[in-house]
């Protein structure tokens, strides 16, 4: 399917089901009935969204230069995607605290002036214990700081009562707003607007799926995906990427895959997989090894100015001559293309045109509906995550 940001193709040969067709028709109108309606995980996509803060209120923190984000999982992986996808674009420096790594609050110590430094806390429910302890050791909690932001549900959750005591200020985290699906509220826009990004625009097509003349690949990918879930017969999706800034939007796309759909002993294991650097490491397993992977192909129409000059070097190398990067890399891609059609391999590929807000946008608006339809279809609760819960509890258990 085409339009003008994005190209996508689906080459997955499997039997097309008429059961799972009927029930993927009656989802997508029930998604697109209440999405202005229903307070749930979709109305994130809709145009009548309302946001827990205000444009004006944000203003007062555009002066940061440095910025830190500090989260786990969906709390900052949509925000990170963000930054650098644009980081070209962006005139901020951002540090994202997404793990336990002392060596990474260095990286704080050799910030200039630390106190004009902005600080964002995420977590949905206020209780996450890598959030937590990152915020601790960065020892900025002072009561009436004006450089601190905490986003998190409003209740007697432990970041919100911190919040309230040293005088924050505080954005809520919608309940129904689960964190791997959480990028286009809050927890992604609030940043977003921070980095100078044009939101208007990044929400601007997130509809694009849901109309009745576009929904053909979401429909085809849904119900073929679906099919191979319930069937187990691929276990690993690679994630080959030819696009550099497109990295941390597809870590974000792991954990969306991941976290929503490995249940009940079904799932895939989503890859990321750089290319055409991994042209020299994994093809040769990807191409000649056990046939239990699909393919996402990640690329870009764009085409850079500068040529590369072989001349009277070496008549073996004239090939490459008068080529730009982008031209050698669209050729690696091709080339693999036709050896995994050669292979009989299945693959799906996304050639993005335009590296701007609306693809981005469109981007994240496509996998949220794509990853949730899937996890209906094969009766799965795409929204929770009780594996990870009982990993939660029982931490806490061992600490107190």
């Amino acid at each position: 399917m085409k339009n003008k940001r994005i190209i996508y193709k689906n080459y997955i040969h499997n039997n097309f089901s008429s059961k799972l067709n009927k029930n993927f028709n009656s989802i997508f109108q029930n998604i697109k009935s209440n999405l202005d309606k229903r307070k749930d995980i979709f109305h994130t996509l809709s145009k009548k969204f309302k946001f827990n803060f205000s444009n004006k209120e944000l203003k007062k923190f555009q002066k940061y230069k440095d910025v830190v984000i500090v989260g786990m999982g969906g709390s900052i992986l949509g925000a990170e995607s963000m930054y650098y996808f644009f980081k070209n674009k962006v005139k901020k420096n951002f540090i994202f605290f997404n793990n336990i790594d002392s060596e990474n609050l260095k990286k704080i110590d050799n910030l200039k002036k630390i106190n004009q430094t902005l600080f964002i806390v995420i977590s949905k429910s206020g209780y996450t214990i890598e959030t937590l302890l990152n915020f601790f050791l960065l020892k900025k909690i002072k009561k009436n700081s004006k450089n601190i932001i905490i986003i998190s549900e409003k209740n007697d959750n432990p970041l919100y009562v911190i919040a309230k005591k040293m005088n924050f200020y505080h954005i809520e985290h919608k309940k129904y707003i689960t964190g791997r699906y959480s990028v286009l509220s809050e927890v992604g826009i609030a940043p977003a607007l921070l980095m100078g990004l044009n939101t208007k625009k990044l929400r601007s097509n997130l509809n694009f799926h849901l109309k009745d003349k576009n929904k053909k690949f979401l429909k085809e990918g849904s119900i073929k995906l679906a099919n191979l879930l319930l069937k187990k017969k691929y276990k690993n999706l690679i994630y080959l990427n030819y696009i550099p800034e497109l990295e941390k939007f597809l870590y974000w796309n792991q954990q969306l895959v991941a976290e929503s759909l490995g249940k009940n002993g079904r799932g895939f294991l989503p890859l990321i997989s750089n290319a055409p650097k991994d042209h020299h490491s994994l093809l040769q397993l990807y191409l000649d090894g056990p046939k239990d992977k699909l393919f996402y192909i990640f690329s870009s129409s764009s085409i850079e100015k500068n040529k590369i000059n072989t001349a009277n070097l070496d008549k073996r190398i004239k090939f490459l001559n008068k080529k730009t990067i982008s031209e050698i890399k669209i050729a690696q891609k091709n080339a693999l293309i036709k050896s995994l059609n050669k292979n009989k391999i299945p693959y799906r590929e996304f050639q993005i045109n335009s590296l701007n807000e609306e693809s981005l946008g469109e981007l994240f608006s496509f996998f949220i509906l794509e990853t949730a339809i899937i996890g209906k279809l094969t009766k799965v609760n795409p929204f929770n995550q009780p594996a990870v819960e009982q990993v939660k509890l029982s931490t806490k258990k061992l600490l107190s």
